[in-house]
C-alpha cells in the first residue's frame, strides 16, 4: 500500500469542501475560548491539540487509495462492532450511558466510529451486490445492508446511547433511500412515521384520565419519557426535563440580530447553560454572535454539504458515491438534530454539533469523514 498524491490529483481536490471544513473548525475553537471560561481548565486548548491530530489523521485517510478501504471495509466494521461489545466489560460508564473507552487522561468513544464504519459497509454491500440491470431494491435484496445498520444500532443503542444510534439510523436509511427502493417500501416508511406521530399524541398529547393506556411509554425509561413529554410541553417541568431546553431557547433568543458579543454572554458566563461547550455549544454561538453570525454558519455547514454531495455525484465508482452520500448525511442529520433540540424544535437527545463541540472522538471522525470524501475526489479520474 503506498501512500501518495500524485500530481494529476492536485486540480481535484475539493478546496471549497476543504476551507468551509476549516473555517467551522476555526470558530468552533474561538466559541469554545468564551463558552468555557467558566471551568477550571478552559477547553479550548485541548479541543486545538485534537484539531491537530485530526487533522494529520485525515491526512493520512486522503493519501490512501480508498479502494483499499473498499477491501478493508469489513475487518473495519467487525473492528468497531468487537469494540462496542468490549464496551459491556471493560467500558466506562458516565451520564448513565457505558460509552466510552479510558485509557489515562484519553477517552475513546467507539460509537463515533462505529457511524464510518457502518457507511464504509453499506457502501461495499451497494458496490458489491451491483449488476446492470438490476432494478430498486425489494425486501429481499435489502436484508443484507438492513442487517449490517441494524446490528452496530443496538449495540449503541443498549449503551444506552439514543442519540447516536439515531445517527447511525437515519444516515444509513438515506444511504438505503439513495440506493433506490421499491415504491411500496417508500409507503411503508411514511405509514411509519405517521403511526409514530399517532402513538406520541396517544400516550402524550391525547387527553385521557391517569393511568392512561399507552403503546410505548411504558416501556421507555422515565428520563426519556421526561425528554419527550417535556419536549411537547416545554413549560411542564422547567426546574427537571425542560431546564436544558428552556435555558438554551432564553440563550438563543436573548442573542437578537448581532448578539451580546464574544465572552458577554450572561448564560453561557454564569453557567445556566447545561452542557454549553459540547451538546449546546450552538447556543453559545447564537447568545454572544447573534442571529446573522448564525446565519454565516449554517452558510458554511450547507457548503460543506454541498461540496460533499458533489464529489459523491462525481464518483468514479459506486462505493465511492455511496460513501460520499453517506458521510453528507451523517454530518447533515447530527447538524440537524444537534440545532433542532437547541432551539427546541426536537427533543433533546445528546448530539454534538460536528466541529463545533468539544471532543476529541467526535472531531476525529468528523476529520476522519472529511478525508474520505477529499480521497474519493483526488482519484475520481484515476481509474
Amino acid at each position: 500500500m503506498q501512500l501518495r498524491i500524485e500530481r494529476r490529483m492536485v486540480p481535484h481536490i475539493p478546496w471549497g469542501l476543504l476551507l468551509s471544513v476549516l473555517a467551522v473548525s476555526g470558530l468552533g475553537i474561538y466559541n469554545l475560548a468564551s463558552a468555557s471560561r467558566a471551568q477550571a481548565s478552559p477547553v479550548w486548548t485541548s479541543q486545538a491539540i485534537y484539531l491537530g491530530v485530526s487533522l494529520a489523521i485525515g491526512m493520512v485517510v486522503c493519501l490512501v487509495d480508498y479502494r483499499v478501504l473498499h477491501r478493508m471495509a469489513v475487518p473495519i466494521y467487525i473492528a468497531n462492532i468487537l469494540a462496542l461489545i468490549a464496551l459491556r466489560f471493560i467500558g466506562h460508564k458516565a451520564k448513565g450511558a457505558e460509552s466510552w473507552f479510558v485509557l489515562g487522561p484519553i477517552r475513546i468513544q467507539p460509537a463515533e466510529f462505529m457511524k464510518i464504519g457502518v457507511l464504509l459497509m453499506l457502501a461495499k454491500v451497494y458496490h458489491d451486490d451491483f449488476k446492470p440491470g438490476d432494478g430498486s431494491y425489494g425486501l429481499k435484496r435489502l436484508v443484507k445492508p438492513v442487517a449490517v445498520v441494524m446490528v452496530p444500532f443496538v449495540l449503541v443503542l443498549v449503551q444506552p446511547d439514543l442519540g447516536t444510534a439515531l445517527m447511525i439510523f437515519l444516515s444509513s436509511l438515506t444511504v438505503i433511500l439513495f440506493g433506490k427502493v421499491r415504491w411500496y417500501l417508500v409507503a411503508v416508511m411514511v405509514a411509519g412515521i405517521l403511526a409514530g406521530a399517532i402513538i406520541i399524541w396517544n400516550d402524550y398529547v391525547r387527553d385521557l384520565p391517569e393511568p392512561r393506556t399507552t403503546i410505548v411509554r411504558h416501556h421507555l425509561k422515565p428520563h426519556q419519557s421526561k425528554r419527550i413529554s417535556g419536549w411537547l410541553d416545554p413549560e411542564s417541568d422547567l426546574r427537571g426535563s425542560g431546564y436544558h431546553a428552556a435555558q438554551s431557547k432564553i440563550a438563543v433568543g436573548s442573542g437578537g440580530m448581532s448578539g451580546k458579543g464574544w465572552r458577554e454572554g450572561t448564560q453561557t458566563g454564569l453557567s445556566f447553560l447545561p452542557e454549553q461547550h459540547t451538546d449546546f455549544i450552538f447556543s453559545v454561538w447564537a447568545e454572544e454572535q447573534g442571529f446573522v453570525l448564525c446565519v454565516l454558519l449554517l452558510v458554511l455547514y450547507g457548503l460543506i454539504f454541498t461540496f460533499g454531495l458533489g464529489v459523491g455525484f462525481n464518483a468514479r465508482d459506486r462505493f465511492g458515491a455511496f460513501t460520499a452520500v453517506g458521510v453528507v448525511a451523517m454530518l447533515f442529520w447530527q447538524v440537524f438534530e444537534n440545532i433542532g433540540m437547541v432551539i427546541g424544535l426536537l427533543p433533546v437527545t445528546g448530539i454534538t454539533l460536528p466541529l463545533l463541540s468539544y471532543g476529541g472522538s467526535s472531531l476525529v471522525s468528523v476529520m476522519l469523514s472529511i478525508g474520505l470524501l477529499v480521497n474519493i475526489s483526488m482519484r475520481r479520474h484515476m481509474f
